[in-house]
């Protein structure tokens, strides 16, 4: 533990971020590509469009469960990185054999509720009278599922925060590489159709938390006892109020998709595109939004480790040049996504299946106004990680809900009704321009945030100098 509180201490601020940030943005691109290698096997299947859009109605109740999960791991994962840098060991243990073990019984609660109220759940969140069928064949299948589904999240993210990021990226890649073969020996050659595409996932899972158990027999910066997994209460409240942003930016994702797929069934089916078609789209386009957003994820949860140990030590200068750097990959990032989704929409929804001639042409709409200002809201998710990071849970929490919960929901039920009003069919365009609109709000706010932040900070920087001089 000495060595690597050193290294987090003295090494390169970018050395350091190369080192952890990779392994965390391929551990989380993995981690949704689960869904995504569904979504294309069972869009290239007889399944097509509507299998498609029987996953993306499943998405948001899964997403709820990651809620639970990542709010715990992640708030972990900050907690012990800051006790880290404070030194504190013994609440280290506590903090990860609490989650484990909170985890544990969230997930079987969610279990329980969500294979007896699987019809209802995908009838609230757009299942239509075509995918209700498939879309609680595949549910039921992930959702029995979800003890393992929810620990692997949280074991992961505590392992990455206990300097091992490469074995949590590997334990995902193991995962991901069963689920992308039974995929297809479930879905043509057995022909299980969508059940396969959900048995699958969930061996997928399975083996992924196999590996991440395997890892806390001998973890690097501290050693589990039996006492370790009774629920410290005081620390959970930590972890929770340090993950209460990752909590509120899933359940963020699940308002946005729930508002989205009602708007999408009730002016999709006044347009010509019908209720079906707009959903799948918007299946698609989440999927590949997560893509991106993973990435920034990614990269600004490698600098965790670094954020919180140094925030911890008060050597506020490593904490300003590693954001310097991590503000640079999110931008390039961003604007990277933003370009490919103008220029090639119709390539990024081809690799998910093919549609007519109205399904391709609400697939461009969406790409080219929905996602046009990318760049801001990964500008967003990167400040609320950063912030969740070094413990500015307030901060977190705003820049976690500008966007999504404050904009964007009311903006996707109020314009559509606007747009409907002034021209028959038009209402489906109303969601599409709720986005951007979102996004130029919440860069304000975030602005605000962070100027006032890091003026707070180089007044620090210059006392901590200040104090280094006089002694």
């Amino acid at each position: 533990m000495v060595n690597e509180n050193k290294i987090l201490e003295e090494e390169k601020i970018s050395k350091l971020l190369l080192k952890f940030s990779v392994p965390c943005i391929m551990g989380l691109l993995i981690s949704a590509f689960y869904n995504i290698v569904d979504q294309i096997f069972i869009g290239n299947s007889t399944l097509g469009y509507l299998g498609n859009a029987a996953t993306g109605v499943s998405f948001p109740v899964i997403c709820i469960a990651n809620a639970f999960a990542w709010c715990v791991g992640d708030g972990a994962a900050s907690y012990l990185s800051i006790c880290a840098g404070r030194k504190d060991t013994d609440s280290a243990h506590k903090s990860v054999g609490t989650g484990i073990t909170v985890t544990l019984l969230i997930s079987i609660v969610l279990m329980l509720i969500c294979e007896i109220a699987a019809v209802p759940l995908m009838n609230l969140f757009g299942a239509s009278d075509q995918t209700l069928g498939l879309s609680v064949t595949y549910f039921r299948i992930v959702a029995a599922f979800f003890p393992f589904y929810l620990l692997l999240n949280v074991m992961n993210s505590m392992i990455r925060a206990d300097g091992s990021p490469a074995f949590a990226m590997k334990a995902m890649v193991m995962g991901a590489i069963i689920n992308i073969i039974l995929d297809p020996i479930f879905i043509f050659l057995l022909k299980w159709g969508i059940a396969g595409a959900a048995w699958a996932t969930a061996i997928g899972q399975v083996v992924s938390f196999a590996m991440c158990a395997v890892y806390f027999f001998k973890p690097k910066s501290f050693k589990l006892k039996k006492s370790s997994f009774i629920p410290n209460i005081t620390i959970l409240s930590k972890m929770i109020n340090l993950g209460a942003a990752t909590f509120i930016t899933q359940i963020s994702i699940v308002a946005v998709t729930l508002v989205s797929n009602m708007t999408l069934a009730r002016y999709g089916a006044l347009s010509k595109y019908g209720p079906d078609i707009p959903i799948s789209v918007f299946s698609i386009q989440t999927k590949v939004y997560t893509i991106v957003l993973n990435i920034v994820t990614g990269i600004v949860l490698g600098g965790q480790p670094i954020f919180g140990y140094n925030y911890g030590a008060k050597r506020m200068d490593r904490v300003r040049e590693a954001y310097k750097i991590v503000l640079r990959a999110t931008l390039i990032t961003g604007i990277t996504a933003t370009i490919i989704f103008q220029l090639w929409p119709k390539v990024v929804v081809g690799i998910f299946g093919s549609g007519n001639g109205l399904y391709q042409e609400f697939a461009v709409k969406t790409f080219r106004i929905y996602l046009s200002l990318m760049t801001v809201t990964c500008l967003v998710k990167m400040t609320a990680v950063f912030f969740q990071s070094i413990g500015k849970s307030k901060h977190a929490v705003m820049a976690s809900v500008i966007r999504d919960i404050i904009c964007f929901t009311p903006l996707a039920i109020i314009l559509p009704a606007i747009l409907e009003g002034s021209e028959s069919g038009a209402g489906i365009n109303g969601i599409l321009y709720a986005a951007p609109i979102s996004d130029l709000v919440a860069i304000a706010v975030i602005f605000v945030l962070t100027i006032s932040f890091f003026r707070k900070l180089n007044k620090e920087i210059v006392i901590e100098e200040q104090k280094e001089l006089a002694s």
